[in-house]
C-alpha cells in the first residue's frame, strides 16, 4: 500500500453528473468533476461535516478540530449528523449536492460504498469534497482516492487492524509466558469499516501465533456494550489473555478483569484510554490524534476551495504521529489525548 501523499492534478475535467448504478471500484467513468472556481479569501466558505454521529466522541474530536480552524480561517461549518446510518448520510449527500449550500464537504464515511455516488455527483458539481478517516470506495486498505477529485486523509481500516494485532501480540509477552489466547470485539457486525478491520486483525493475530483468535463478540462503541460483551467473553472463555476492542468498549469491560491476568488493547485516543495504558492496565492503544485530524481535513478543504493545490492522498498515521498510531506506554509518554470519551 502507498502510505505518502502526492500532489493533485493542476486541472480537473469536467463530467455529468453519475448514474446511482455506477460500480464504486470503477473509476473510468468517474471523472474527475467539474472544476471549482477558487473561492477568494475574503468570502467566509460554508463547510459541511458529514459525521458518524453526534454522540460519538471520536466523530465529536474530528468536529472540534474542523470546527476550530474553519472558524480561524473565514469559514462556517456545519455538523450532519447521521447517527451512524448509512441511508441517512447518503440522503444528507444528496440533499447537500441539489442546494449547493456548502462549498466543502467532508465524509466522515459510515458506509464507504453506499457514499460513492453522492460524492462523484458533489465532485462533478464543483464542490471540494474531502475523505477523511473511512476510505470512500469498495477497498478498506489503501488512501489512494477511489473517486477522482476527492481528497483523501485516510487511516485505512486493514492498517488499523494490522495495528492492534500487533500491539495484543505484543501484549501477550506481559501476561503469559506460554500460549496467548486473545478475543477481539468487534464494533458493529456486519458494518463495513468494521468488518475489514476485524478480518485483518484476525488474520494478522492468527499469523503472529496467538494460539487462538476468538472474534464473534461485538463490543459496539460504549461501555454498556462493552461490559455485556466481557461478561460473555468471561463466561465462554475465562482463560483469555488479551481483548481488543473500541476505547469505550473497554472503559466497560476493564473493571471485570479485575484480579485476573488480562491485557487490553484499546481502539482510539481519548483521555481515558491514554490513562489506562498510563497505568498499564492496558497494554497500549490505537492513538489517532482525530482532533488534528480533523483540523487537517478543513485544512485541505479550504485550501483546495480557494485554488491551492494540496496532496490527494495522506496518511493520517504517518502525518500527524510519530508513531504510526500504535500508542504504546512509551510512545504516548508525555502526549496529551484529543478529546475525552
Amino acid at each position: 500500500m502507498i502510505r505518502v501523499a502526492r500532489p493533485l492534478a493542476i486541472s480537473l475535467v469536467a463530467v455529468a453528473a453519475l448514474t446511482a448504478c455506477s460500480n464504486p471500484n470503477n473509476n473510468n467513468d468517474a471523472g474527475t468533476g467539474a472544476a471549482a472556481s477558487a473561492v477568494p479569501a475574503d468570502k467566509k466558505l460554508s463547510i459541511g461535516f458529514f459525521g458518524f454521529a453526534k454522540a460519538n466522541s471520536f466523530a465529536q474530536a474530528t468536529w472540534a478540530g474542523v470546527q476550530e480552524y474553519a472558524n480561524a480561517n473565514n469559514a462556517e461549518a456545519t455538523f450532519l449528523d447521521s447517527n451512524f446510518d448509512g441511508p441517512t448520510q447518503v440522503n444528507q449527500l444528496q440533499d447537500a449536492v441539489t442546494s449547493k449550500r456548502y462549498d466543502v464537504m467532508i465524509v466522515q464515511a459510515n458506509d464507504g460504498t453506499a457514499v460513492v455516488n453522492p460524492v462523484k455527483q458533489a465532485v462533478a458539481a464543483g464542490i471540494t469534497v474531502v475523505v477523511e478517516f473511512t476510505p470512500i470506495g469498495g477497498k478498506y486498505d489503501t488512501i489512494e482516492p477511489q473517486v477522482p477529485g476527492t481528497i483523501n486523509i485516510i487511516d485505512p481500516p486493514t492498517v488499523n487492524g494490522d495495528g492492534l494485532a500487533k500491539m495484543a501480540l505484543e501484549g501477550c509477552q506481559t501476561v503469559t509466558d506460554g500460549a496467548c489466547k486473545v478475543a477481539y470485539f468487534q464494533g458493529f457486525a456486519n458494518y463495513p469499516l468494521d468488518t475489514a478491520r476485524t478480518e485483518a486483525a484476525v488474520n494478522a493475530l492468527k499469523a503472529g501465533g496467538a494460539s487462538e483468535v476468538i472474534s464473534n463478540f461485538v463490543g459496539g462503541y460504549t461501555p454498556d456494550s462493552g461490559r455485556g460483551a466481557m461478561q460473555n467473553l468471561l463466561q465462554a472463555h475465562p482463560d483469555v489473555n488479551v481483548v481488543i476492542g473500541s476505547s469505550q468498549a473497554l472503559q466497560g469491560a476493564t473493571p471485570l478483569a479485575a484480579g485476573k491476568k488480562i491485557t487490553f488493547v484499546g481502539n482510539g485516543g481519548s483521555q481515558q484510554a491514554y490513562d489506562f495504558v498510563e497505568k498499564g492496565t492496558w497494554y497500549g492503544t490505537y492513538a489517532m490524534p482525530e482532533k488534528a485530524q480533523g483540523a487537517k481535513a478543513a485544512e485541505l478543504g479550504i485550501k483546495k476551495a480557494r485554488g491551492e493545490t494540496v496532496p490527494e492522498a495522506t496518511d493520517a498515521c504517518s502525518t500527524l504521529t510519530d508513531y504510526a498510531c500504535l500508542g504504546t506506554k512509551d510512545k504516548l509518554a508525555g502526549k496529551t489525548a484529543d478529546y475525552s470519551d
